[in-house]
């Protein structure tokens, strides 16, 4: 399903009624109404409720929720119920329970606890969602399919084992190409018998020191969750085929958690109809790593996506759960629409009187009325959706920069074992993706295997590994005329962290014109300093720059910048090289953002990459395409009013209806979204 076949711009959340008597459903039917509640996402924890015995099932109190929603025009996001196994399931079923990486057997408890290679979960997962799909597959209310509800769990138990040997056979075919790929002739590691491979665990590879999680064999590792995330995809396929099989023209997703390691979500992304994710920043997060997330769930499938759960107003599980400012919810909710979103949607609905989430926020607090700051900033945005939201649905978000973002390359830097333990990829990602942020230019997130023709730009931040043929893409993609970008601790191993011989960046060498011979790790306090040989457009002077630094050789390139600290003061720093009708550059130091928003900056203004619109510091512009419409959004962050210069034409504020041009105040979290015909 693309987005643009949904009915209509969804604004709702989770909604659990079974944890309420009967006479509280009518006053919950009353306040979505007035909060212009469209969806209500049911049934995600309601495991133990709709089958309390492994022969039994009870749904009429969820025919009765189905009808309700219905019949008062708010349509049902129907959970598959399978997020919690029920007691009595673990009970009978004991290998359902996980093994945890320290080797302690799970008991029931807490949610999402299950092992993914467990035949009697996935048997009983996909019975569970047929039952729901014979039951409501026609109903009118339902409008999509949730299936479970965030996967994650990694498990090592034995079920585990011996499905981990069955994946590795059909990978790589013997044991012989196990042992080459894992190089497990260091320290006489050599495995003899496909018995002889267990999990990855504390037990055996896996170690902690401090803060330093590393491991003795980085391919057993990696492909370890390689192995995980396709264990949990099963699960979720397992239940998708029984949906599809009854209810093939439903819509099925799951929500996703953004940037969340465990998981290769660019692996699971062809099998989600629509991506859903679950945006829970605080309030100290920068703006920029909210917008990343939004962006790469959207790259996901390159289109639409929905956000299936925000709070209006506090988290309850993060260490300090402030409350969301005035004006903030609604801010934060069209940053995700300016991204891409064609829903917004909460959790929850209704706060829960017990257990571990009854102080998240809901629309309907402990209260219960709707004489709350909470329930009329959400009843006010309610109303303003219902007034716009169809005009922007399932408009495009077109992108010419493409930010590699790869979860393989994620987990082997970070199993990589040196050369720091600072070293970390997604805090390079957000730095190298903010420096576009600020700008107001537009990122899509690709992985290695991305087609990359359609973008102007390509940046790659510690591309450590380089999987088959992505050098030779990347050539192909430089030698028509596009520029591509990446830093040090790039171009170093295959995609089973063998060193790829002959000197660092390896198979990128020739498209860099560059060769590196030893890389220097720095300590936290230490610097070095990035010195410009001549201005690079706006990019001169020196920039500070640290973590690690390449110490490199010239093959072609041009040095744009040198060290100026240490015993390799003076070599090339910062290199260009022209390749076909494209170049290439590398950092081979970790620079100041000064330098990263200076030197992209310059890059684009080559390129003819325009910012949506300059604004000020704060101030954030996106924009979504429909046909011949574009939707300009002007997200103020900060608390106080700003001035911002919209430019002469004249355009339609959607949220005012009034025209606007030239220099317009925006309030403190206020918000513009301006259309162009």
């Amino acid at each position: 399903m693309a987005s643009q076949s949904l009915p209509r711009f969804l604004y709702g959340g989770d909604y659990n009624p079974d944890q309420w008597p009967r006479e509280v459903w009518d006053e919950d039917v009353r306040l979505f109404r007035l909060a212009s509640i469209n969806v209500a996402t049911v049934a995600v924890f309601s495991w133990a409720r709709l089958q309390p015995h492994e022969e039994r099932f009870d749904f009429d109190w969820l025919d009765e929720i189905m009808d309700r929603l219905h019949t008062n025009g708010i349509a049902a996001c129907l959970g598959t119920a399978t997020a919690v196994p029920p007691a009595w399931l673990c009970q009978r079923y004991p290998g359902i329970l996980p093994v945890t990486i320290d080797g302690q057997k799970r008991q029931f408890g807490q949610r999402m606890q299950f092992c993914p290679n467990s035949p009697d979960y996935r048997r009983a997962t996909q019975r569970m969602a047929r039952a729901m799909a014979e039951r409501y597959a026609k109903h009118p209310a339902l409008i999509m399919w949730h299936v479970a509800n965030e996967y994650g769990p990694y498990c090592y138990c034995d079920t585990c084992a011996e499905a981990f040997r069955q994946w590795l056979r059909e990978r790589y075919g013997s044991l012989d190409e196990v042992n080459r790929r894992w190089y497990t002739s260091f320290w006489g590691h050599t495995f003899y018998d496909w018995d002889q491979i267990v999990p990855p665990s504390h037990l055996s590879e896996e170690f902690t020191r401090g803060e330093w999680e590393g491991t003795a064999f980085q391919g057993i590792s990696l492909d370890y969750r390689r192995f995980m995330s396709d264990s949990n995809l099963a699960c979720y396929l397992g239940e998708r085929q029984v949906l599809k099989e009854i209810a093939p023209h439903i819509p099925v997703t799951t929500n996703l958690m953004g940037h969340y390691k465990p998981l290769d979500y660019f692996k699971w992304a062809p099998y989600l109809d629509v991506i859903a994710w679950d945006s829970y920043p605080t309030n100290k997060d920068d703006a920029s790593n909210i917008a990343l997330r939004h962006d790469l769930m959207r790259s996901l499938k390159k289109q639409p996506f929905l956000l299936m759960e925000q709070t209006p107003s506090q988290q309850n599980w993060q260490a300090y759960n402030q409350l969301k400012r005035p004006g903030q919810m609604r801010l934060w909710s069209y940053q995700a629409i300016a991204h891409g979103s064609d829903a917004v949607m909460f959790f929850q609905l209704r706060r829960s009187r017990g257990a571990c989430e009854k102080f998240h926020g809901a629309l309907i607090s402990h209260a219960g009325h709707e004489n709350t700051r909470v329930f009329h900033e959400c009843a006010t945005l309610g109303e303003e959706l219902e007034r716009i939201g169809d005009d922007i649905l399932g408009s495009a978000s077109p992108a010419r920069v493409g930010i590699i973002f790869d979860w393989e390359n994620w987990w082997a830097v970070e199993l990589s074992n040196g050369p720091s333990v600072a070293l970390k990829y997604l805090p390079k990602i957000q730095k190298h993706y903010r420096a576009f942020f600020r700008r107001n230019v537009a990122v899509d997130f690709l992985p290695e295997e991305a087609d990359f023709a359609g973008h102007d730009l390509i940046v790659a931040p510690v591309m450590y590994m380089v999987k088959p043929g992505v050098a030779r893409r990347l050539e192909e993609f430089v030698r028509s005329g596009g520029t591509f970008v990446t830093t040090f601790f790039s171009g170093i191993v295959d995609d089973a962290d063998l060193v790829t011989m002959g000197g660092y960046p390896g198979e990128l060498r020739s498209l860099l014109g560059i060769w590196a011979e030893e890389i220097d790790a720095l300590f936290p306090e230490q610097s070095n300093r990035l010195v410009l040989e001549e201005p690079f457009g706006a990019v001169r002077g020196e920039y500070q720059c640290g973590l690690l630094c390449d110490l490199i050789h010239l093959e072609g390139a041009r040095a744009l910048a040198r060290y100026g600290e240490d015993f390799y003061a003076g070599r090339p720093a910062v290199t260009e090289n022209s390749f076909g009708a494209g170049k290439a550059y590398y950092l081979a130091s970790d620079p100041d953002e000064a330098f990263l928003e200076a030197f992209f900056a310059e890059l684009c203004r080559v390129k003819g990459i325009d910012p949506v619109l300059e604004t000020p510091k704060g101030v954030e512009a996106v924009q979504r395409v429909k046909g011949d419409r574009v939707f300009t959004f002007v997200l103020n962050h900060n608390p106080e009013p700003v001035e911002v210069d919209l430019g002469a034409e004249i355009q339609q504020d959607l949220l005012s209806g009034s025209e606007v041009s030239g220099r317009a105040t925006i309030p403190g979290r206020g918000v513009l979204i301006l259309r162009r015909e």
